[in-house]
C-alpha cells in the first residue's frame, strides 16, 4: 500500500459538518489492516519456526501488529517533517484505538474458530480464520475510525499534516 495515501484521505476528508466520509474511514482502516496484517502473518510464521506455543507466539503476532501498524503512520509523518518525538505522538494518538479494535476482533474470531488456534500456517483453516477475522475486524473497525476522524481524532490529526 502507498503510504502517500493520507493526501487521498483528506481530499476525501472531513467536510464542514465536522464529519467525516465512509471513504476516508475506509481508507483508514486498509491503512491499519495492512500493518496488522503484516505483523501478525510475520508473529504467526516466525512463532511456527521457533516451535512456540500459541500463546508465545499470538503475543509476538500481536505485538508485530503493532509494530507495524504504528510504523506506517510513524514514517508517513516523519515524511511530512516532523521530529521523531512528535511523530511517535500522532502515530500513538492516531492508531491506538484502530491497531487493538482490529486486532482484539481478528484474534477473537481466531480463537473462536474451532480447531484455528492449533491449525498449521500450511492448513487452509489457519488462512480462512485468519482472513475471515481480518475481514469481520475490517467491518468493525472502519465505524470506529469514521467516528473517531469525525471528531478530529485517530486519523484525522495525520491529515491535517497534509
Amino acid at each position: 500500500m502507498d503510504h502517500h495515501d493520507h493526501a487521498e484521505h483528506t481530499a476525501a476528508g472531513t467536510g464542514s459538518g465536522g464529519g467525516a466520509s465512509w471513504g476516508m474511514a475506509v481508507k483508514a482502516t486498509l491503512h491499519c489492516l495492512t500493518g496488522c496484517a503484516i505483523g501478525e502473518i510475520l508473529g504467526m510464521v516466525i512463532g511456527t519456526a521457533l516451535l512456540w506455543g500459541n500463546v508465545p507466539t499470538m503475543v509476538l503476532a500481536i505485538s508485530l501488529a503493532f509494530v507495524f501498524g504504528y510504523s506506517f503512520t510513524l514514517f508517513a509523518v516523519r515524511r511530512a517533517g516532523l521530529d521523531w518525538k512528535s511523530a511517535i505522538r500522532i502515530a500513538l494518538a492516531a492508531d491506538t484505538v484502530s491497531i487493538a479494535v482490529m486486532e482484539l476482533v481478528d484474534n477473537g474470531i481466531i480463537a473462536l474458530t474451532p480447531g484455528a488456534m492449533d491449525a498449521h500456517l500450511s492448513d487452509g483453516l489457519f488462512w480462512y480464520a485468519l482472513l475471515g477475522g481480518f475481514a469481520v475486524a475490517f467491518m468493525i473497525t472502519t465505524p470506529v475510525n469514521k467516528w473517531m476522524i469525525g471528531r478530529g481524532k485517530g486519523h484525522a490529526v495525520v491529515h491535517s499534516l497534509h
